[in-house]
């Protein structure tokens, strides 16, 4: 009995083991099967008490409570709705009294951030629900401040419904038109690259309409092709290629002219705002304060390196500069995209002192202080509470790869409430006096907790438990941080992942991937590093097969000041891509890695710096996978080139050392070139050039086109696909 139960606990013992053996497989990557869970569509309500919800099966609107985390009522419920034919639906918006909610369905994605969809008008006191315009989809409806009017866009024209006499829809704008003026809603490369979708605002009485004019018709037209292709298949053009055509302006062309106009919704009277600024500045926001009297217009010259807020009158069109800041190389996108506006005071963040700060101005633009200072980033502006004067942010004090959550009161006294170190986002409530915290490190994937202003934790939301019992299964890479001062004199941050079993006696391959772009970061400690931001799990497959995976943030990139980002300034990739090659001669350095048998991967501005980095001259890598990859910036939009090279016709030196074309012919190590036909961001067209270069040059490379598909290269078995032949291509070259 005794051996028997031995052979038993042996028995268990090597089924145990061989569990906790599992290798993850590409499949598994492509399908979620690791994917951490998240809470998503959080929305605080008024009250300061409450917040809500949609259900996971998106059939329900669900209110919980921000002191216990507990579910508490029901809002909206497709199967109890009286009116409602839905079996679910995709997102909604509260009215600003509560007692609407505008239901969204039918979504379908334009660009980036636009999409148009159906909505509908559900009442909840009497549970009844109808639509909010018979006339086709819509996009993006706001309520106005007394919950009294709905505007939304349709086909480039503003319309207004008003509620309180039967749902009577007008009509706002007249001109808009395909390709030539859009009213209300921003061209391609505002959305793209002032990352927003609504280009209209209510006055705070309601009483009025604001909204910035796209005149695209000078802009050059770009234009691509359709297939029929798979996953969806466009019948349509089944025997003969259609196209698709839309304004994308380059480096050195004519962008949108770009005006702020006024509606009386009483009078339908429409004014235009008198802007002092020239015709090539844009306007990226304009905003309502809460004095109907002062429209808020957000413009930077087309240099980008100048910001003025104006405080418009919208009946008089009187328009006067409150606040201007400027930069010797940029202004980035949050200090207009982040602006927090309350009855007597501004909120902005800016990099003026050589670190993004936050700055606390009156409503009339006089300077009342400096928030926060440091040399560290203030990453998220959560709230000001005037009552306590407390502002409560996120920054990145003590190190650029982590992050917390602080309160600062008017004496300067600082309050870390996250104290768990790794990587922490929040969201408040309405009155501040409580926040949902999103805590990572790059061992725990998500954990979501409820908590006081205090930092006292209330309850625990979401886990991951069952992720981390299923990755604890597998065979996973051990993931450490890393420095190193590069011959430049530069210390560089970095993380690798080595094989489970790894073997300090051997040496290695490397496969470094990297983003590398303006402002971005990928060194973080969260559970999402890796290429496909899942906790490493292409990383994992790699290194299963006897590879070390590595990436290294090198200047240019974010967390760091603006120094260490802006040194790119009128030189795109060149100080980049030699970091990476650094990073190649370092590792390379290291008694487990072998130094000719290192490469270099990346997506979109990664794919970019590949591209560049195998071509420096260095001979640093022995192979490349570049993935959507611009190949020259004279191809790439106004707005993201000239903000950081200026235009060509200023800059011709900057745009040919960024050149990858003009590097082709010094291309060192096998590459595999991917791109989709359908990029409407980073076109084809880099690719194609960039391949004809290297023809011409006589150098060999591998190519994979994916039909049909956009910038993100997904949709069916797409990504599968993918990932299928970047692993290939590492093991067949490395």
């Amino acid at each position: 009995m005794k051996k028997m139960l031995t052979l038993l606990c042996l028995l268990a013992l090597l089924l145990t083991g061989a569990h906790a053996q599992q290798q993850v497989t590409l499949q598994d990557i492509a399908s979620g099967t690791y994917r951490a869970e998240n809470i998503y569509g959080i929305k605080p309500m008024l009250d300061g008490e409450h917040y809500t919800q949609i259900s996971s099966d998106r059939q329900r609107i669900v209110k919980y409570s921000f002191r216990t985390g507990q579910e508490v009522g029901t809002l909206f419920d497709v199967t109890t709705a009286r009116d409602c034919t839905l079996k679910s639906f995709d997102d909604y918006i509260l009215s600003p009294d509560e007692r609407l909610i505008l239901i969204q369905t039918d979504t379908r994605p334009i660009y980036r951030h636009s999409f148009t969809a159906v909505y509908y008008i559900f009442n909840v006191k009497n549970n009844r629900m109808e639509p909010l315009s018979a006339g086709g989809p819509q996009q993006v409806p706001l309520f106005s401040p007394d919950s009294h009017q709905i505007a939304f866009v349709r086909n480039n024209n503003i319309y207004l419904v008003k509620l309180l006499f039967g749902n009577a829809e007008s009509q706002v704008t007249q001109d808009g038109a395909y390709n030539k003026v859009l009213n209300g809603i921003p061209d391609w490369v505002y959305e793209e690259e002032f990352s927003f979708n609504r280009a209209f605002d209510f006055s705070a009485d309601s009483k009025m309409i604001a909204y910035i004019r796209f005149d695209e018709s000078q802009v050059p037209l770009y234009s691509f092709p359709w297939y029929k292709g798979a996953a969806p298949a466009k019948e349509a053009y089944a025997l003969y290629p259609g196209a698709y055509e839309y304004k994308y302006p380059k480096p050195g062309q004519k962008n949108s002219k770009v005006s702020v106009h006024t509606y009386d919704i009483k009078s339908h009277v429409t004014r235009r705002m008198d802007l002092p600024i020239d015709t090539t500045d844009y306007i990226p926001r304009i905003q309502f304060t809460s004095d109907p009297e002062k429209l808020a217009i957000m413009t930077l010259n087309r240099h980008q390196n100048r910001f003025d807020l104006y405080l418009a009158n919208p009946r008089s069109a009187l328009c006067k500069v409150a606040i201007r800041d400027e930069a010797p190389q940029y202004i980035k996108e949050q200090e207009y995209g982040d602006i927090r506006f309350y009855p007597e005071h501004i909120v902005l963040m800016s990099e003026r002192d050589g670190y993004n700060h936050l700055y606390l101005y009156t409503i009339n633009g006089n300077l009342v202080r400096q928030l926060t200072k440091g040399n560290y980033e203030v990453k998220a502006f959560h709230g000001w509470d005037k009552a306590t004067n407390t502002c409560y942010y996120t920054s990145n004090e003590g190190s650029p790869l982590r992050s917390a959550v602080y309160k600062q009161d008017a004496k300067g006294k600082k309050t870390t409430l996250t104290p768990q170190v790794g990587s922490h986002s929040a969201i408040f409530s309405s009155n501040m006096a409580y926040f949902i915290d999103k805590f990572t490190d790059v061992k725990t994937p998500t954990v979501i907790t409820l908590n006081d202003n205090k930092g006292r934790r209330l309850a625990t939301l979401l886990d991951n438990a069952q992720l981390k019992e299923k990755t604890a299964r597998l065979e996973l890479p051990s993931k450490e941080f890393f420095s190193f001062t590069t011959a430049d004199g530069v210390q560089l941050n970095g993380w690798i992942m080595k094989p489970a079993r790894f073997d300090a006696s051997k040496k290695y391959p490397v496969i470094l991937h990297q983003y590398s772009g303006p402002g971005s970061q990928q060194v973080i400690d969260q559970w999402g590093i890796g290429a496909f931001r899942d906790g490493g799990l292409f990383e994992a497959y790699m290194c299963d097969r006897g590879y070390i995976m590595a990436c290294v943030d090198g200047r240019g990139t974010g967390g760091r000041g603006a120094e260490f980002e802006k040194c790119t300034y009128l030189q795109l990739g060149v100080k980049e891509s030699r970091d990476q090659a650094e990073t190649a001669r370092y590792l390379g350095t290291l008694p487990y890695v072998d130094g000719s048998r290192i490469g270099i991967w990346g997506w979109s501005f990664g794919g970019y710096n590949t591209l560049m980095s195998m071509s420096d001259g260095s001979n640093a890598f022995k192979a490349g996978v570049a993935i959507a990859a611009p190949s020259d910036w004279r191809f790439y939009d106004t707005v993201y080139t000239e903000r950081f090279m200026r235009t060509p016709q200023e800059n011709a030196e900057g745009y040919d050392a960024g050149s990858a074309i003009l590097r082709a012919p010094h291309l060192h190590g096998s590459l595999l070139l991917i791109h989709g036909t359908a990029d409407d961001n980073v076109h084809y067209q880099h690719c194609a050039e960039y391949s004809e270069a290297l023809v011409q040059a006589g150098i060999p490379f591998d190519m994979q086109i994916y039909t049909n598909r956009n910038h993100g290269i997904s949709g069916g078995k797409t990504r599968l696909h993918l990932m299928g032949r970047v692993a290939d291509f590492f093991l067949k070259n490395l």
